[in-house]
């Protein structure tokens, strides 16, 4: 099999007619990349028909356009989170944080109330809900109207957290976990965000493999989607996540962050999280994860040059600081003026 995709090229730079990439100001499809399973790779053509799912606008985002990557700012309202060691845990304070995540810049809030980092527990459906739908009710009455998305593997969470006033689902386990999660997000109309994991968090770390990591988790990944539309979930509201440090090691990560275009032929749209995680103080030598902002934002940039449409990240200001100079270097706004 040929996998087909795009390689990314500034809008400021590239020839007038180069055609642009899933809507996005700053960015043109530039050539076509093919890679096989045997590892072989080449250029190709563009070809307006067979590629014409690039050159499409994606749908908006609970509202929210996608012509230049979204911010989507972490609350963890857990008590264990890996990058912020449960500062967020009671409702008051996770409330706090979102709202200054919003002022910070924040175009989309992801709340989440049960770790999933490597070795995290499963907790109790009551004890979930009670973290994450205060959080929420307490947002939207402190005027928050950004969108919010759930970060959850089980169906009566997400419904609480919908009816609570979130906007869509961002589910790591993409469909495997609850089996009413898929028909609960059809039925409510919303976006649902499908990750790729290999195993649990309390295995995904164990001797991770793969034949080539790209290709097995855009090939998992289109599974996912067709489980997702099979479930009843329109097409348009199905995001895509290569799922960094679920069950992968760091040259597996580096090897999908590096390769990150090529969930565009998924034709869905691409959502990169990789903030403050370990394969960055592995590489940079920085253990405390709260510390690795530097290191968060070179992949947040590398994954908007790539063509991610949402970054899901901690530090938000520093994020909207660089994507804000990012979208002004290779938008074509402005690469006429001397």
């Amino acid at each position: 099999m040929i996998y087909r995709f795009p390689s990314p090229s500034s809008a400021a730079t590239a020839p007038r007619d180069t055609p642009p990439l899933r809507g996005q100001k700053a960015l043109r499809i530039g050539a076509m990349m093919q890679l096989d399973r045997a590892g072989r790779r080449s250029l190709t053509a563009h070809d307006p028909q067979r590629d014409a799912a690039l050159t499409a606008q994606p749908a908006p985002l609970a509202g929210l356009t996608l012509d230049r990557p979204r911010i989507m700012g972490i609350v963890n309202v857990t008590p264990d989170s890996f990058s912020d060691g449960g500062r967020f845990a009671d409702t008051a304070a996770a409330v706090r944080q979102g709202c200054a995540l919003v002022a910070e810049g924040a175009d989309i809030l992801d709340i989440g109330g049960e770790s999933t980092r490597p070795g995290a527990r499963e907790i109790p459906l009551a004890e979930e809900i009670a973290r994450i739908a205060p959080v929420i009710e307490g947002l939207r009455a402190q005027g928050v109207t950004q969108p919010i998305s759930i970060d959850t593997r089980k169906a009566r969470v997400a419904e609480a957290a919908l009816d609570a006033g979130a906007d869509m689902v961002n589910d790591v386990s993409a469909l495997t976990w609850d089996p009413e999660l898929g028909p609960l997000v059809a039925q409510a109309g919303v976006p649902i965000c499908l990750m790729h994991a290999q195993g649990t968090p309390q295995t995904m770390q164990a001797n991770p493999r793969y034949e080539d990591v790209r290709l097995d988790v855009f090939d998992w990944l289109m599974a996912a989607i067709a489980r997702a539309v099979q479930a009843g979930i329109a097409p348009e509201r199905v995001l895509v996540d290569p799922g960094i440090g679920f069950g992968k090691t760091v040259a597996h990560n580096l090897a999908l962050i590096r390769d990150l275009a090529l969930l565009h032929a998924t034709g869905c749209t691409i959502l990169l999280g990789a903030s403050r995680k370990s394969f960055i103080g592995h590489i940079s030598g920085v253990q405390d994860a709260a510390a690795r902002q530097a290191g968060s934002m070179a992949v947040a940039l590398h994954g908007a040059g790539q063509g991610a449409q949402i970054v899901r990240v901690h530090d938000v200001a520093q994020t909207r600081q660089a994507l804000d100079l990012w979208q002004a270097l290779h938008d074509t706004a402005d690469r006429d003026q001397p």
